[in-house]
């Protein structure tokens, strides 16, 4: 059987991988007992004897977990990363396999994989196909605006969101410097920086991103219908990804997905203007259920893919 490590497996991220292992029999989880999870001799011989050793740590602690792995040698094992530490550096690949074709395959034959952002792979999957299409340049003025669960902000912001009395939303990353908008600007083809708003209201988990476009801006005046179009071709041997048929209602509301491994998206057109919209659970698609599909295609297994409510 394939074995794997979580460094880091007490964390939101490492808990999320380890519940939907359960879709995953075929693999051997190597845990360390929590009174050595911090030991880098323990560490160091879970990396050994694993296969795949997935980092789900802060960005610095993911670097030196790297190079403690890199100090094995040929015995080194694959690296999956969930921090954003390795998202658009040299020789790492990103693990969005929906991104283009035979992105998947580039997954599946690395031996370094960087996990994506949550607000990235909503970003992502919205502006990849307009960039590769030629419909959006990638010079363009482009705004991301989204609001994501409180689940994903941290211990601080999980701990303020907990307590009774929480604050119902907050606008946050004023400085505008967000860790998400290199990965966005290099794998959604963008060239001039995106402003970007992220937001977090008061619920756990559940994501909505979304881009507001002028559509006689974009080259050649497409439709809102040539656009939902363009999204269904690039996606259409995606499972995890539906693109809707259209808004039957006057809103949309972030938790829809949660506990599933989907992307939605929603193109919503009326006269010059169009707003797309990607729903995902930051838990899910933007964070543990990724890794998942991730270790899968690194160990060559199925596809594990949670589409319904199943925790």
């Amino acid at each position: 059987m394939p074995k794997l490590f979580i460094d880091g497996e007490a964390g939101t991220t490492g808990l999320g991988i380890r519940t939907r292992l359960a879709a995953l029999p075929q693999i051997e989880l190597i845990s360390i007992e929590e009174a050595a999870r911090k030991d880098p001799a323990a560490r160091l011989e879970a990396m050994r004897v694993s296969d795949v050793t997935v980092l789900c740590l802060p960005d610095e602690a993911a670097r030196e977990a790297v190079a403690m792995a890199e100090s094995l040698g040929a015995a080194s094992p694959k690296i999956l990363d969930a921090s954003s530490a390795h998202r658009v550096a040299a020789g790492w690949v990103y693990g969005f396999p929906e991104l283009l074709p035979g992105q998947a395959a580039a997954v599946a034959t690395a031996t370094r994989v960087s996990n994506p952002g949550c607000y990235a792979t909503g970003a992502i999957a919205l502006l990849g196909p307009l960039v590769n299409g030629g419909i959006v340049s990638a010079q363009q003025d482009i705004t991301i605006n989204a609001v994501s669960g409180y689940s994903g902000g941290g211990k601080a912001m999980i701990a303020a969101h907990e307590e009774e009395g929480g604050p119902a939303f907050e606008l946050y990353a004023l400085g505008l410097q967000h860790k998400h908008v290199p990965e966005i600007m290099c794998y959604g083809g963008l060239v001039r920086r995106p402003l970007f708003v992220p937001s977090v209201g008061h619920f756990r988990q559940g994501m909505l991103v979304s881009i507001p476009l002028f559509l006689d801006r974009l080259a050649g005046s497409p439709t809102a219908y040539e656009i939902c179009e363009l999204y269904r071709e690039a996606y259409e041997a995606a499972p995890r990804i539906r693109v809707a048929a259209g808004i039957t209602a006057r809103n949309l509301e972030p938790q829809a997905l949660n506990d599933t491994d989907l992307l939605e998206i929603f193109v919503c057109g009326h006269g010059p203007h169009i707003l797309l919209v990607a729903r995902l659970d930051n838990l899910g698609k933007g964070a543990s259920g990724a890794a998942v599909q991730n270790i899968a295609l690194m160990l060559g297994l199925p596809d594990p893919l949670i589409a319904e409510k199943e925790f």
